[in-house]
């Protein structure tokens, strides 16, 4: 058998503990040491994905740490990835293609199980391919109610006796205790594969915290292989929530001054599952724009651009528009000609018609009406990487969706999509990511919204992501044990780790 690569497992003592920043930040240090790496994550739930370039769906997490890695993703990287949708099941993507809808019960219950073959096989690929694969686990090792059909934390990580190393975050507090506790809940098996431990955005003097990682290190034997300090703006794709990607450099921090005299003020509308909302990254990242996620009419008074994202429930989405008022809210600003833009199933909704006996199973749905466009769901999924040009600049982006567009009309093409007056739709992902399209689009927005913004002409958002996977990989060499990091990744767990009570089955 051809010699595998060095390997390690990041998992982490809850959800949000800094797996994805932690895995991404070693990928990016090993690749500056010129190591052939590449991550890993055996199943994801993310309604955020990605389509690489041989046509396969996967984690935009997974995505981010390749590119962090200096290599292009591909669907060994994310083997499983789920889609939560709205009636407690999720779609279930395996090699980066839908095989189907399954209940939480239904997948624990023996798919997850079945899958683990799949999981290994494809790090085993990885592992021939590459001289160190890190691999990022899923939620807390410790879930003791799912060990049995375990398939990305220790399921995996015993599959392939790879070291695992646990992140905590000590913002939240308690992380000694959550260190102690993920341990003493794993079977002895497991427990022999847990190296050390990762504290995660600390604040403060890090020689108040020796006596406990001291104590930790008594207690079970194992020694902490890093502090990483509290770092704001991050800004990674992680799987959910609404305090991740660049809308967290948003938040956390100023924006940087316009380039203009005037700011543009942009609303997503924060509809059910919404997916991709990465896509507003890069208006993020352009000086003088503020970004922010909307959920009532009178949020949308002052925005000078609406933007409807994509999502994984386009019907469950326009009824929550309706609901709340804010369909209404966004017929008066097209009927007044200010912008608004629906990317994908956004786009979908602004559409005069829907048939979806897909994804909702609801038939024939009004949509809002705002493009001469209707809508057919489809079984099949698209998946493509389409290029193009627009506004005279070139413009690439990502597919993902069931809803078949018919375009019949409009004042122009518009990414396969179009526009009318004010209103821009398309089904594309991460066009905003093409520089030249950003400042053509925006400098739209900002004469119909009346606004005197320019888009600064030196903002690269590539660069940026690459300043970005810098500073994560800065967090890993700056305050992380690498020596020891690499005895793992080179060697494997080390051999006499204590058993810490009481165990688990």
């Amino acid at each position: 058998m051809t010699r595998l690569g060095g390997g390690l497992l990041v998992a982490g003592t809850t959800s949000d503990a800094g797996k994805s920043v932690v895995t991404a930040g070693m990928c990016r240090w090993l690749a500056r040491r010129g190591v052939r790496v590449a991550p890993f994550k055996g199943q994801n739930m993310s309604l955020n994905s990605f389509v690489t370039r041989e046509g396969a769906e996967i984690g935009r997490a997974q995505a981010m740490q390749a590119q962090a890695a200096g290599v292009e993703p591909t669907a060994l990287m994310n083997p499983v990835l789920l889609k939560p949708g709205g009636d407690r099941s999720s779609q279930v993507i395996v090699l980066g293609k839908a095989v189907g809808e399954l209940s939480a019960r239904g997948y624990h219950g023996g798919r997850q199980a079945d899958l683990l073959a799949t999981v290994t096989d494809c790090l085993e690929q990885l592992r021939t391919q590459y001289d160190a694969v890190i691999c990022e686990g899923a939620g807390s090792p410790a879930e003791i109610n799912l060990r049995r059909t375990d398939i990305v934390n220790m399921g995996v990580a015993r599959a392939a006796h790879l070291p695992v190393v646990v992140v905590g975050d000590i913002d939240r507090g308690g992380v000694f205790a959550s260190f102690f506790g993920t341990t003493a809940l794993l079977a002895p098996r497991d427990q022999a594969l847990v190296a050390g431990y990762l504290v995660n955005k600390f604040r403060g003097d890090v020689s108040l915290l020796q006596p406990g990682l001291d104590m930790l290190r008594g207690l079970t034997g194992r020694p902490a292989l890093g502090v990483l300090p509290y770092a704001h703006g991050l800004g990674i794709d992680e799987e959910d929530g609404l305090r991740v990607s660049l809308r967290g450099t948003v938040r956390e921090s100023v924006v940087a001054p316009p380039h203009g005299e005037d700011l543009l003020r942009v609303a997503v509308a924060a509809v059910p599952l919404m997916s991709n909302f990465t896509d507003v990254d890069a208006l993020a990242a352009e000086p003088g724009v503020v970004v922010r996620f909307v959920d009532r009419p009178e949020e949308l008074a002052d925005a000078d651009l609406v933007v409807l994202p994509g999502t994984r429930g386009t019907v469950r989405a326009l009824e929550w528009l309706r609901e709340r008022g804010l369909a209404d809210a966004i017929a008066r600003r097209a009927a007044e000609g200010r912008p608004l833009l629906g990317i994908c199933g956004g786009f979908q909704m602004l559409a005069e018609h829907i048939e979806d006996d897909v994804e909702s199973r609801a038939g024939s749905v009004p949509g809002l009406g705002l493009l001469p466009v209707r809508v057919r769901f489809a079984a099949a999924k698209t998946l493509a990487r389409p290029a193009g040009t627009a506004y005279g600049e070139p413009v690439e982006g990502y597919e993902i969706h069931h809803g078949v567009a018919e375009v019949r009309g409009g004042d122009e093409e518009f990414l396969d999509g179009c526009r009318v007056g004010a209103v821009w739709g398309t089904h594309w992902h991460g066009s905003l990511e093409s520089d030249g399209f950003r400042r053509a689009f925006l400098r739209r927005v900002a004469a119909a919204a009346g606004r005197r913004f320019v888009p600064a002409p030196d903002t690269v958002f590539a660069a940026l992501r690459e300043e970005q996977a810098d500073r994560l990989g800065d967090l890993i060499e700056e305050h992380a044990d690498t020596a020891a990091l690499l005895r793992l990744i080179e060697q494997g767990p080390p051999p006499g780790l204590p058993f810490v009570p009481p165990g688990a089955p």
